[in-house]
C-alpha cells in the first residue's frame, strides 16, 4: 500500500510550520528502503492542489497546524475527513482554489482520479501563527515528536486508535 506524508505549513510562521516539522522527523525515522511503500512532502497549498499531490495513493497523512479548535497549545488531535467537514462545513469561497479537503477531493472523485480512501489527519493546536519565526513555541515544539510517532504507528499499523494524544 504506497502512502504519503504530507506536512502542511509555513516553516517561517513559528507555529504554523509543525507539519512541515513532523515530516521532516517522519522522514528522518523511516527504515532504508522504505522510500518505495512511503513517501513524504512538505506543502503550503490546500484544495484542489492539496488533491492532486494525493492522486495515486492508497493512503494519505496530513499533519498540519489547527488555530481555535479550544484545545491547549500543542495538543495533537486525530481528525477523519468527516472530522474536517463539520469544522468548517459552509462552502462561501471566492475561486474553486478555495475549496475544502472534502469539497476537493469529491470533486477529483467525481472526476474519476485515483484518491485515497483512507485519509489521516494529525491537527495540532497552535498557539501562534501570527509571527514570523523559524522556531515553534515551546508546546508546539514538544507535539513533533510524539506527532511523528503517531504517524510512523499509523504507518506501521499499530496505532493504539486513541483520538487525542496530549
Amino acid at each position: 500500500m504506497a502512502s504519503l506524508v504530507i506536512g502542511l505549513g509555513n516553516p517561517i510562521l513559528t507555529d504554523d510550520g509543525v507539519g512541515v516539522l513532523v515530516a521532516r522527523a517522519v522522514a528522518a525515522a523511516l527504515p532504508a528502503g522504505e522510500g518505495q511503500q512511503v513517501e513524504v512532502a512538505e506543502a503550503s497549498i490546500g484544495g484542489l492542489r492539496l488533491m492532486e499531490m494525493m492522486v495515486g495513493y492508497a493512503r494519505v497523512i496530513l499533519v498540519d497546524a489547527v488555530v481555535g479548535s479550544g484545545a491547549p497549545p500543542g495538543s495533537v488531535v486525530r481528525w477523519t475527513l468527516a472530522d474536517v467537514g463539520e469544522r468548517a462545513p459552509t462552502q462561501h469561497m471566492a475561486s474553486a482554489h478555495d475549496a475544502t479537503l472534502p469539497t476537493a477531493l469529491a470533486a477529483g472523485r467525481r472526476l474519476g482520479l485515483a484518491l485515497p480512501e483512507d485519509v489521516v489527519i494529525f491537527a495540532v493546536a497552535a498557539e501562534n501563527v501570527a509571527e514570523f519565526g523559524d522556531q515553534p513555541t515551546a508546546a508546539v515544539r514538544a507535539a513533533v515528536p510524539r506527532t511523528a510517532a503517531a504517524v510512523l504507528a499509523v504507518l506501521a499499523g499499530t496505532e493504539a486508535g486513541e483520538a487525542t494524544t496530549r
